[in-house]
């Protein structure tokens, strides 16, 4: 069994303008138009069982709309093998209520991006979404570290990991491309251990830049497997989640490079599925 723990999709009619979109932006070459039909059609192609789809809510006002869409596709997403989580908008005033709404309807986290909502992971506006969020049970994914596509401020360092780490104490915090994209050192020496789940979404092996286009700034970023061998142990194997971050990763290419990594049968399984599993609340094959 495979789930991968970071995927991201887009409504059909606008999928293809909004990845060629963000791949200008960050020069890196999309493997999928975004729609959940090729997400789809990608798993199937790479042996992928489950795939959790992430929306990121960059505006306040679209918090409501695109939550209530994902709730109304989210059993035709199932069926589809796409667990899909809802987002917040630091800058939404009635965050309260509409996690609460999520949770009722059976989403099972919710996905934060700073670098996207313009907003540091250790503001006020977000420690009280993962608090809440938290007390709900609610699974809180956050991107961490640099984003390739907005590169002049870290708006999810290590520091102000640990600083919501202290302040509110979430149980269920997953950190994104394995803790701190290009932030590996800090990662590795002051966060690793600490009690949140790591996911490998655009982490491990080389980037694709995009075509015929100047290269990304952190182009060679990505982490060697010598040191995500080094950082997932450190870490705790048991506590990082397989994800690719499609469709900024070929699904099927992400999965050989995990399988080449110097891990246990017990450990690699683990990565796969059973710590994703155990997350979600799903039975492992």
């Amino acid at each position: 069994m495979i789930i991968d723990f970071h995927t991201h999709t887009f409504p059909k009619k606008v999928s293809a303008g909004v990845v060629q979109k963000l791949a200008a932006a960050a020069l890196t070459r999309p493997f999928t138009d975004g729609s959940s039909d090729a997400l789809a059609e990608s798993m199937k192609k790479a042996g992928v069982d489950i795939s959790v789809n992430l929306p990121v809510m960059t505006y306040a006002g679209q918090v409501e709309k695109v939550n209530s869409s994902l709730i109304s596709q989210k059993e035709e997403l199932r069926a589809q093998g796409i667990i899909t989580f809802g987002g917040i908008h630091p800058d939404y005033e009635n965050y309260r209520g509409e996690l609460k709404r999520l949770k009722d309807a059976g989403i099972p986290g919710i996905k934060l991006h700073p670098a996207y909502q313009g907003v540091d992971f250790d503001d006020p506006r977000m420690m009280r979404i993962v608090d809440f969020a938290s007390e709900l049970g609610l699974i809180v994914i956050t991107h961490a570290g640099i984003d390739i596509g907005l590169y002049e401020h870290n708006y999810c360092s290590v520091p102000q990991i640990l600083r919501v780490l202290r302040e509110v104490r979430p149980e269920r915090l997953v950190l994104a491309h394995m803790g701190g994209w290009a932030s590996w050192d800090a990662v590795e020496r002051d966060l690793a251990g600490a009690p949140v789940w790591l996911d490998t979404a655009f982490s491990i092996g080389p980037v694709t830049p995009l075509p015929n286009a100047d290269k990304p700034p952190y182009l060679s970023m990505n982490l060697t497997d010598e040191a995500f061998v080094r950082l997932a142990g450190k870490h705790g194997t048991d506590r990082v989640l397989f994800a690719t971050d499609s469709p900024w990763e070929d699904q099927a290419d992400y999965i050989g490079r995990m399988e080449r990594m110097p891990l246990t049968d017990e450990e690699k399984q683990a990565i796969f599925a059973g710590n994703s599993a155990a997350l979600l609340g799903l039975p492992c094959a």
